[in-house]
This record gives structure tokens, C-alpha cells and sequence, in this order.
């Protein structure tokens, strides 16, 4: 049992090929692994026996380079829930003897929330069946929603993305003499993570955004319309950073789209922004628009930060030591070591302490009218988006790694 699976899942981030090639790296580099493969769209792969054999495509340095400042998921995604153990033996039994097939010693597992319960069923029914395969779980969201660690591979960039998109947003609006309204709505059903690093954008002639409302607190209706009038009295051009996921005193999305849920229960959002456009259309006598980032938030690689691959290519690395140290149902997380200078070391915990939690944004961290964040949201957010990715160009585009194999 010398070889590994290793699978991406959820939603892209413009880091989460760093951590694959991490995991690639340090399986390459370990004497204990022969070969890597890769299960296409996710857990799926493994239940459909689709597979790329990665061992020999990375071993060059360039290849692995490539990859890491490639945007999505080179090995495809999906957003499959596994039953319960109890209520799907046959499903179990069938993954694990494909990890017998192949000769599988370890599965690593890329994801978020809920690809991090699937790493803890699939660790919980290896232990009731003391199976040898290690299970590790290798974190990414832009959501930077995960508890334990300090703070997510894909975050980072896409706080870049979401900081540097603002400002710009900000320099459009401001060429016109007139009085307006911008709201921009930023990915977040359940933590405010990335619509707080729209305030990386204020500078000393920006600040932009004037408002910033959170799914952490409860969201008034007329509050934000009173919010909005005293702003326009000082500033021509008002913008609003607000979360997808931004609820009433009663925990109602604002936004919620008649009830319906996706896969994982999580509620159908049609469009905080869209639904407080109409709302300052209909009540304050001002030009008004929402903007939504919707997925270019997500991937941008021209947007990702160096901090941000870095890590996520450590992470990656440190989730193989993991598994051929004899450890399984872990997550890889990282702790803060330093702000000045930044630092960070990689660690793990139990995904079990992890799985189906949301790390939501401390109390601490957002301001007391619940309009805005405070400086401790920007010291631990301004070190996550320094420093540029090396991507190289052909003919005025960036070259990316091909992906043949999910077309």
C-alpha cells in the first residue's frame, strides 16, 4: 500500500491548485509513496473509478509552478454529500475497495466545509472497519469559514480580488458630480469574512466602502436607509459592501428565494444587493445600482496573492508528512505566529472538531453600530494579500495549465 488518491471539492478558489501541488510535491519527494492519483470531480471520481495517474506529469519543477498559479480546480470539483455511514454501508464499502484496488495508502481530500465531512465519515468508517488508509483533509474557501485554523488557502486572494475591485469601483463613480448609491454584494451566506476585506480598499483619499453590514449581525432595514441618508449629506457617491448572507432580527435571509435549499441544505439566495437596490430606489430619491462579484471573486488568479499560494502549497506538503507520519482524520490548519513580521506555521486538529462548524467574525471585529469593521479586522487582515504571483504570458494572456481531462 505505497500509493495515494488525492481529490478536489467544493468551490474553486485561485489557491487551491497550490495545495494540490503541495500534496503533489511532498508525495513525490516522500520514500514511503510511489504514486499519485487523482480522482476527478471529487469523491465522485472515486465512485465513477475515474482517475488521472499524476506521478510522472509533475515531476518538472515548471509543470508544478504552472499549476499552482492555475485558477480552480485542475482536477475538477463536485458537491456530493455521502450518507451517513449507517445508511450507506454499500457506498463505503465500494470506496474502499477501489483504495484496495489501487493499492491506496492515503486519500487527501481539498475542500471546504463540507468536503471536510466527508473526510471525517470516510476517517470515522475506515477506524469501525480499522482500515489502514489514512484520511487527510487539505482546507480551502474563500468563505474563511473554518474553525481551528487562523485563516483559509483561497481567502487571501480573493480578499485581494474583493479590496482591489472596490477600489476601483470607487475611482468609476467618483469622476460624476452627482449624488448615487453603490452596493456591492460580496460571497458570504454565513460569515462575513470576505465582505470585511472590502475596507482593505480605504486609503487616504478612498473610503470606500462607507458602509459594511455582516451576516454576523442582525440586519435593519431602516437602519441602513438612515445609515445611507447621513452619508449621502457628507459624500456625492455612497457605497455598501454587504454579505449574501445578511439576515433580519429574526435570522431571515433577506434575500431568500422562496425557501427552496441546495444539496447540503443551505438556503437558494437570489441577491441581497439586488433586493437593497430596490429598497433605496423606492424610498430615498437617489441614483442607485448593485454590483455583484458573484464568481469572479472566487478564482481570480491575476488577483492572487503570493502569501496566499505559499501557504497553501505548505499546507498541501504538510497534509502528506501527516498521513505518512500515521496520523488520519486530521485537517491541516495554520497558526499565527507573528504580525510583525507576519508569520505562520502549519499544524492540525481533528476534522471532527471542524466539519459542518462556521468560524463566524469575532465580536471584536465589527464595529458597535454593526455598519462597519474595526482596525482589529485589518491587522489580521492586511498580511493575507501581499505579495505577486509569478504567471507567465502568451500574446497578452496568462498561461495556464491545460484541463483536457475534465472537457
Amino acid at each position: 500500500m505505497k500509493n495515494c488518491i488525492v481529490a478536489q471539492s467544493g468551490g474553486p478558489t485561485a489557491a487551491i491548485n497550490a495545495s494540490l501541488a503541495g500534496v503533489i510535491q511532498g508525495i513525490l519527494d516522500h520514500p514511503d509513496y510511489e504514486h499519485i492519483y487523482g480522482a476527478l470531480n471529487g469523491i465522485t471520481g472515486i465512485l465513477e473509478k475515474r482517475f488521472l495517474d499524476l506521478t510522472d506529469d509533475f515531476r518538472d519543477q515548471e509543470t508544478i509552478h504552472r499549476l499552482m498559479v492555475s485558477p480552480a480546480m485542475y482536477l475538477g470539483s463536485c458537491r456530493y454529500k455521502l450518507p451517513e455511514p449507517e445508511d450507506g454501508k454499500d457506498t463505503y464499502e465500494f470506496i474502499f475497495r477501489v483504495f484496495q484496488e489501487l493499492e491506496v495508502a492515503a486519500f487527501f481530500y481539498i475542500g471546504g466545509n463540507d468536503s471536510m465531512d466527508t473526510v471525517d465519515k470516510l476517517s470515522a468508517y475506515a477506524a469501525s472497519m480499522k482500515s489502514p488508509v489514512r484520511i487527510i483533509g487539505i482546507p480551502k474557501t474563500i468563505d474563511n469559514d473554518l474553525c481551528v485554523t487562523d485563516h483559509t488557502p483561497g481567502f487571501g486572494s480573493a480578499a485581494r480580488y474583493v479590496a482591489s475591485s472596490m477600489l476601483e469601483i470607487f475611482h468609476d463613480i467618483a469622476i460624476y458630480n452627482m449624488k448615487s448609491v453603490t452596493i456591492v454584494e460580496i460571497m458570504g451566506r454565513d460569515a462575513g469574512w470576505l465582505t470585511a476585506a472590502a475596507a482593505l480598499a480605504r486609503n487616504e483619499y478612498c473610503a470606500a466602502p462607507h458602509l459594511i453590514y455582516l451576516p454576523e449581525r442582525p440586519f435593519d432595514t431602516e437602519n441602513f436607509l438612515d445609515d445611507v441618508r447621513s452619508l449621502l449629506q457628507e459624500y456625492d457617491n455612497v457605497i455598501v459592501a454587504v454579505s449574501e448572507g445578511i439576515r433580519d432580527k429574526n435570522g431571515e435571509y433577506i434575500s431568500a428565494s422562496g425557501g427552496t435549499t441546495d444539496n447540503f441544505g443551505h438556503s437558494r439566495l437570489r441577491g441581497a444587493g439586488k433586493t437593497l437596490e430596490y429598497l433605496v430606489e423606492d424610498r430615498l430619491d437617489v441614483k442607485v445600482r448593485s454590483i455583484e462579484f458573484n464568481i469572479l471573486q472566487r478564482c481570480s488568479s491575476l488577483a492572487s496573492s503570493r502569501t496566499d499560494l505559499d501557504e497553501s502549497f505548505r499546507q498541501g506538503i504538510h497534509g502528506v508528512s501527516l498521513a505518512a507520519q500515521g496520523n488520519t482524520g486530521r485537517m491541516v490548519i495554520l497558526r499565527r505566529t507573528g504580525d510583525d513580521p507576519y508569520q505562520t506555521v502549519c499544524s492540525d486538529a481533528p476534522v471532527s472538531e471542524i466539519a459542518n462548524q462556521v468560524k463566524s467574525v469575532p465580536a471584536e471585529f465589527i464595529n458597535t453600530q454593526g455598519n462597519d469593521v474595526t482596525d482589529k479586522m485589518i491587522s489580521y487582515l492586511r498580511p493575507l494579500i501581499q505579495g505577486e504571483s509569478e504567471i507567465t504570458f502568451e500574446q497578452g494572456l496568462p498561461c495556464y495549465l491545460p484541463i483536457p481531462h475534465l472537457l
